[in-house]
């Protein structure tokens, strides 16, 4: 194009094409526009607000028709970097005031949306301070032809935020790509070209097929086709609320894919998004779902992904891609990526919650939701089905109560669930019973370490799972030094998890290994593929309790198996808080349970919600279901992981090496990603302790290392003279 071109024209973009000094590209204003305002649309119509959507982006970058923003587009290109800029060249805000002056009826869903779509949603507020400002003269106003109403739904309080961030979701992901589009076009061809569900869905039955061929037939593996059959036969359904509760063993991971596969074909939806509560769990799932289906249709989304292991760099560089709008067939991300996103302001964390509308999302271990966010977060699976016709599909072999009224310690502290959920296997199957390859037995007398560590030694083979990395440590130094001792905790760095989780699978198939004893905390207890002849569980919420077992007898070899529920002295008991809330409402039901039983674990979340003094911890109601509604504070507060630690590179493998190369290369996304598998979250006193101990570097702003091999042990990880951290949730 010829630069004299640029003259007269309202430019959105300027890009130079190559080292010609002549070589511009210059998108106009109006194209621009245009372009976003169709993508938005099409986004939109996902969930009938078509014409929202291109409103949006016929306005989202009017005020680019500024003097002062088409010098400053000049200037910061370099395209004619001697220019002097004059006045404020800000232009979002004005589209919100357009939007406002033709359609007030529609505020704030309009007008917050352009107004935040690079800085993020505004609090009402500084909102309504925001459109006190005045449209620029040079701004010309265009009426825009649009019905403007609310699809015909029925609307609840809780849906009006869910709806305005929907919106903004389409304004940017519309914006991003529309400009990618034009600034990088070989990076917007790399987008999209995965296979559709139901060619996923064909490789699905295949590998089943094959499978079921292959496997011998024993009683468990006839269950485990029970149990897809059934997902089979009822995937049918329209899109509504299901649970497929299935004791652990039960194959529930891949049935529960052929359900959703199957009822996302059925009901004409896009995409299945598979949250997990833990990253240890996300690897294994994606894993075998990347075996199915192929790496190229299965996007990891989570803190710990690695992705060095792709070698193909236009496939790496797609996924990279495709976590940014979640635009791909499967999703594997975790609980606290996938409602953060929904509670969130920020343009890049919204970006992909379009692609969340008419989708299937499987909710796996959903025991394990935060109490003290349930009913935001009930309530915005709620507003998914209702407003923007998503399926829900629970997961898990231990069932919580999520429907009805509830009330906790308080008459204020009640919990109000969904109206029904549909249950995939009838309790009148009596799954419990057809899988029990376990039997708990219970002791609530406190015992010592050294008594708890003398009834593991009587084992060759055996599992201990605890509540604290403080417990993990002490039992597993008091271990015989005898055959292969193993220790898993978060006081080790994910790569060094990961390394042992591996090395005890191997272990576990090795008959030439006699003794093999294992000290974990609950990062093992939920989702990872081990079997042992014996597990002892430190006593825990019954929930937790069943996890443990499930790594017990696994596949059924020894008859029944026994699972030893024990209890440490008070000096090393449970820590304060919601942990030994779970334990007391276990301990609140008595002893005469069949503690597999549907209805006992229906007890179990009674018995826990009675002592729960919020299940609105954040306030969300307050800040979110009004017409004042406070996006950027709720954002600010809702983390579903409420955890002061600072992460901590310690000394494990290259990861020197990296620190070296960080130092001196600087900070990249690349670079602070596979740190991060080296890093170990630390509390504040311990902090303190390392660093009164000269132990700890701050090698650039706010980035901890921690040197001295002396510190990490290659056995227990991170060690410091002081109390041990209390085991948290992974991110």
């Amino acid at each position: 194009m010829d630069i004299d071109v640029s003259r007269d024209m309202i430019i959105s973009h300027i890009t130079r094409r190559s080292e010609n000094e002549s070589d511009w590209s210059f998108q106009s204003n109006k194209e621009h526009q245009e372009g976003v305002a169709k993508r938005a649309s099409a986004f939109a119509s996902e969930f009938n607000m078509a014409d929202w959507g291109r409103v949006l982006g016929l306005l989202h970058d009017k005020g680019k028709e500024q003097k002062s923003f088409q010098e400053y587009i000049r200037k910061v290109s370099e395209y004619q970097s001697e220019i002097t800029v004059e006045g404020n060249h800000d232009h979002a805000y004005v589209g919100g005031l357009i939007a406002k002056k033709l359609f007030p009826q529609c505020h704030p869903f309009l007008d917050n949306a352009i107004m935040g779509h690079h800085r993020g949603l505004y609090d009402d507020g500084d909102l309504c301070e925001m459109l006190k400002r005045s449209i620029p003269d040079e701004v010309k106003i265009n009426n825009i032809e649009a019905q403007l109403k609310l699809p015909s739904k029925e609307y609840h309080p809780e849906d009006v935020h869910h709806i305005e961030r929907m919106l903004f979701s389409c304004l940017v992901d519309a914006d991003y790509l529309d400009t990618e589009a034009f600034m990088m076009p070989e990076q917007a061809k790399q987008r999209g070209h995965t296979s559709s569900l139901e060619e996923l869905y064909r490789r699905l039955l295949s590998y089943l097929a094959k499978l079921k061929s292959e496997a011998p037939d024993t009683s468990v593996n006839q269950i485990r086709n029970y149990i897809q059959k059934r997902c089979y036969d009822t995937a049918g359904g329209p899109v509504d609320f299901y649970s497929l509760t299935v004791p652990t063993g039960g194959g529930k991971t891949l049935s529960s894919i052929l359900w959703a596969l199957r009822h996302a074909i059925k009901n004409h939806l896009n995409r299945i998004i598979i949250a997990i509560p833990y990253t240890s769990i996300i690897v294994q799932t994606a894993a075998v779902l990347k075996q199915i289906f192929g790496v190229e249709n299965v996007l990891e989304h989570h803190s710990d992904r690695n992705d060095d292991d792709i070698k193909d760099s236009k496939l790496k560089q797609k996924l990279k891609l495709a976590s940014e709008n979640w635009d791909y067939p499967i999703i594997v991300t975790t609980n606290v990526q996938l409602f953060e996103s929904l509670f969130s302001n920020k343009p890049s964390a919204c970006r992909k919650l379009h692609n969340i509308v008419r989708s299937v999302i499987i909710l796996d271990e959903v025991q394990t939701l935060p109490m003290d966010f349930l009913q935001p977060i009930v309530d915005t699976l709620g507003t998914l089905n209702r407003i923007f016709d998503t399926t829900i599909l629970f997961t898990t072999a231990s069932m919580p109560v999520l429907t009805g009224k509830i009330t906790g310690t308080t008459l204020n502290s009640r919990f109000k669930g969904l109206s029904e959920i549909h249950e995939i296997i009838p309790e009148s199957v009596h799954l419990y019973d057809k899988l029990r390859r376990v039997k708990l037995d219970i002791d609530d007398t406190p015992k010592s370490y050294d008594e708890i560590a003398n009834q593991l030694s009587r084992f060759d083979r055996v599992l201990c799972v605890v509540n604290t990395r403080k417990d993990a440590k002490e039992l597993y130094d008091r271990l015989p030094k005898e055959g292969v001792r193993l220790h898993l905790s978060r006081m080790m760095c994910s790569e060094h998890v990961k390394e042992t989780i591996e090395e005890l699978k191997k272990d576990l198939k090795n008959d030439q290994i006699p003794v093999l004893r294992v000290i974990s905390t609950q990062l093992i207890e939920a989702g990872v593929d081990i079997d042992f002849p014996v597990v002892f569980r430190q006593q825990a919420g019954l929930d937790s309790i069943l996890q443990a077992a499930g790594r017990c007898n696994r596949e059924g070899h020894l008859g029944v198996g026994i699972t030893h529920v024990f209890s440490l002295q008070k000096e090393h008991n449970l820590p304060p808080g919601f942990m030994t809330q779970t334990n007391n409402a276990r301990l609140g039901m008595g002893s005469t349970y069949d503690w597999f039983a549907p209805k006992a674990m229906t007890d179990y979340f009674y018995q826990l919600y009675s002592r729960i003094q919020t299940f609105d911890k954040k306030q969300m109601s307050r800040l979110l279901y009004t017409q004042q509604m406070q996006m950027e504070e709720a954002a600010k507060n809702f983390h579903l992981i409420d955890d002061q630690a600072t992460p901590v590179i310690v000394n494990w493998k290259d990861s020197m090496e990296l620190t070296e190369r960080l130092k001196s290369e600087g900070p990249t996304y690349t670079m602070m990603k596979k740190l991060s598998q080296f890093q170990v979250n630390v509390r504040e006193k311990d902090m303190k302790a390392l660093q009164s101990l000269g132990a700890l570097e701050e090698i650039i702003e706010n980035v901890y290392v921690v040197k001295e091999k002396s510190f990490y042990d290659d056995n227990i990880g991170l060690n410091i003279n002081n109390k041990w951290l209390e085991e948290t949730y992974i991110i």
